[in-house]
């Protein structure tokens, strides 16, 4: 491992997600802080959010061909993103764990020097049993010091 430090750059992110549940459509939006850097090849953004349960720290990692998203604190998730491919995962929170799976439809992704936008549809199912359409739109822009 070399001595080279890693930048992280402070950003502004905006979560969007879109949820289909038969004809039913939800969406939930998330502004807050966080940051941005690079990592042996791949990129990291990193946010904090605010829950009734309690404070959830998230990190998506973008490599390549997929993109990781974990999540600790008031809940512990562990979800990968891979086009046409199915992952299993695990949902952890107060009141129990549940079994999930991804399989994506989409996945995008477009960093400039400033700013960029994650893109990814999916379908999530929870227990086996399809618990919806998922689109989750990641955007961001660096933080003017």
């Amino acid at each position: 491992m070399s001595g080279t430090a890693v930048e992280h750059k402070p950003i502004k992110i905006k979560v969007t997600t879109t949820i289909w549940d038969g004809d039913q459509k939800e969406t939930f939006e998330l502004t807050t802080f966080g940051r941005y850097y690079e990592k042996s090849g791949s990129t990291y953004l990193q946010y904090e959010e605010v829950m009734e349960e309690g404070n959830v720290k998230s990190i998506v990692k973008v490599s390549k061909d997929e993109t990781l998203i974990l999540r600790s604190g008031a809940i512990t998730m562990r979800m990968v993103f891979e086009m046409n491919k199915k992952h299993l995962g695990r949902y952890e929170t107060p009141f129990g764990t549940m079994g999930i799976s991804t399989r994506t439809k989409r996945l995008a992704h477009s960093f400039g020097a400033h700013n960029g936008a994650i893109d990814i549809l999916y379908e999530l199912h929870m227990q086996g049993a399809l618990a919806g359409t998922y689109h989750l739109e990641i955007s961001y822009e660096e933080e003017n010091k």
